[in-house]
């Protein structure tokens, strides 16, 4: 009788878990879908609303925000309780999403990102905090795999749904579209998930936030305006790497002075959790560095379509989703992980340097299975990463190591767009002055990157031309890559295998686990 009742409280648990679980994928869904829907709708919001000259503003403004509110979401959640800030986090998203829909000019809109941005930063933050403090390490693997894929969904279908609702419905929708599926996240989180409540009697570190906050923006800046708004060795950008290089030595200084510091330095003596921010740092470098100049190369080089961009990734980002979960499977059955540190980095490094092979003779299917490379490796990476960091702090910390490893995520898709498009843009321009003269010369001080219109407009020559040099930047940017990426498998080779808790049988190990609930103990 007695097993009876356990089983059906057991079962009540695992279902209450796939509701959160729903309401977290929901949530995932809602911060990496955005940017991708908005990107689409773009040329017709600028049609519309005009300010053309501040189009960057729209995405930048999303960015910084989002960059500079994640650490202190993840503190938040720590101090006060996760589900506040999770909740708190969803209705500034949404707010946010309503007030970016009724903009009735550029300036108004670039705000409302910014408000739509400062809740973004705690939606994934508060996805992989909650997981870790429902589900022990041992069965954390396949949850987080699980988000990997959301993640990779979005990056598929973002721009297919964004110019499907843009041209049905209008832009305002691509903002309205977040209402209703996250009204269904708050209500789902707020009837299912109980946490336990937490009140910390240290105020918040302000002095903290606020050079935490100026020095991610400052290095945000610096590497969206470096090269393309400002030269890099104009003031402003110099302006702007002293700036935030005084705000993060200050910053780190203080941490080591503030009773409840925003991002508590002593969780970096863990050599896994360092490693992790290496590795995330690096895997973010590369994965956004590619999904950009991808379609660039196939739109321009191979002929395809700007309207299906998103299924144009769909080799690599399909590979990544599900390696993400067959390894978030094996590490809960195993309750190892080590192997997918080395592996990811291997094939991270294997399929950029055959991507640097791409010419303008390769065809789509030997690109497609030079990304499918790629995202095997990637995936190997992407919620490991999470999964081993969370594993190396204490439960009280589970919300800064989460924010922290977002944050590097975030900061290293950062420079890789910057430095990996740099390269990209003076190989086009060099190539194109090569093969064209004067002519190729004066089409790419305008921009680098023609879209598909521009390319057809072209004399043969210049169109020749440009297709040559786009298969040289490609080239440049991904050998850049794949000697970045060479980092991730040296760091890989340094972690220690802790096994995992929580699991049956499991093996005695060296270092203490911080102490984790039983699944669902806490709904």
């Amino acid at each position: 009788m007695a097993d009876t009742v356990e089983n059906a409280q057991e079962g009540r648990k695992q279902r209450s878990v796939r509701v959160v679980l729903l309401a977290l994928m929901i949530a995932m869904m809602l911060a990496m879908l955005d940017n991708m829907i908005v990107g689409t709708a773009m040329p017709t919001i600028v049609g519309e609303l005009g300010g053309l000259e501040h189009l960057s503003w729209v995405v930048t403004g999303y960015t910084l925000a989002t960059a500079a509110s994640t650490p202190i979401w993840g503190k938040l959640g720590d101090m006060y309780g996760r589900k506040g800030a999770f909740l708190s986090s969803i209705v500034l998203f949404l707010i946010g999403s309503a007030l970016s829909g009724m903009a009735q000019n550029m300036g108004e809109l670039i705000g409302f990102r910014a408000v739509q941005g400062l809740g973004a930063g705690g939606l994934m933050v508060g996805v992989m905090a909650i997981i870790g403090d429902l589900v022990p390490p041992r069965e954390r693997g396949k949850y987080q795999g699980m988000m990997a894929s959301v993640m990779a969904l979005a990056m598929i279908g973002g721009p297919l749904v964004g110019g499907t609702i843009t041209d049905n419905w209008g832009w305002r929708w691509s903002f309205y579209i977040n209402l209703p599926l996250g009204a269904v996240a708050l209500v789902l989180v707020t009837a299912v998930l109980h946490l336990p409540k937490k009140r910390s009697q240290a105020g918040i570190d302000y002095l903290g936030v606020v050079l935490l906050t100026v020095g991610i923006t400052s290095i945000v800046l610096v590497t969206t305006w470096g090269g393309s708004e400002y030269a890099w060795s104009s003031a402003r950008i110099l302006e702007l790497i002293a700036l935030g290089v005084v705000a993060l030595v200050g910053f780190v200084f203080w941490q080591t002075k503030a009773a409840e510091p925003v991002l508590p330095l002593h969780i970096f003596r863990s050599r896994n959790f360092t490693l992790m921010s290496v590795i995330g740092f690096i895997t973010g470098f590369v994965m956004f560095g590619a999904t950009l100049f991808l379609p660039l190369y196939q739109q321009a080089v191979q002929g395809a379509s700007a309207t299906n961009s998103g299924l144009l990734l769909l080799p690599m980002l399909g590979a990544m989703m599900v390696t993400s979960m067959v390894a978030g499977r094996v590490t809960t059955n195993s309750g190892r992980y080590k192997i997918f540190p080395i592996v990811g980095g291997v094939l991270m490094v294997v399929g950029l340097y055959l991507m640097s092979l791409m010419d303008t003779g390769t065809t789509r299917l030997t690109s497609g299975l030079y990304m499918a490379v790629l995202g095997l490796g990637m995936g190997c990476l992407m919620q490991i990463t999470m999964l081993v960091a969370q594993n190396s702090v204490e439960m009280k910390d589970m919300g800064v190591a989460s924010s922290s490893t977002t944050l590097f995520r975030t900061l290293g898709s950062s420079f890789g767009v910057a430095v990996m498009g740099a390269l990209f843009n003076n190989r086009v321009k060099d190539v194109m002055a090569e093969r064209a003269g004067a002519l190729g010369k004066n089409i790419t001080e305008q921009s680098a990157q023609l879209d598909a219109k521009s390319l057809k407009k072209l004399p043969p020559l210049a169109r020749e031309a440009y297709q040559h040099a786009v298969s040289a930047g490609t080239h440049s940017a991904f050998l850049l890559g794949a000697v970045i990426a060479v980092l991730v498998l040296l760091a890989a080779f340094f972690v220690k295998e802790v096994p995992l808790r929580g699991g049956p049988q499991t093996p005695k190990t060296e270092e203490p686990e911080a102490a984790v609930p039983p699944l669902a103990e806490a709904i």
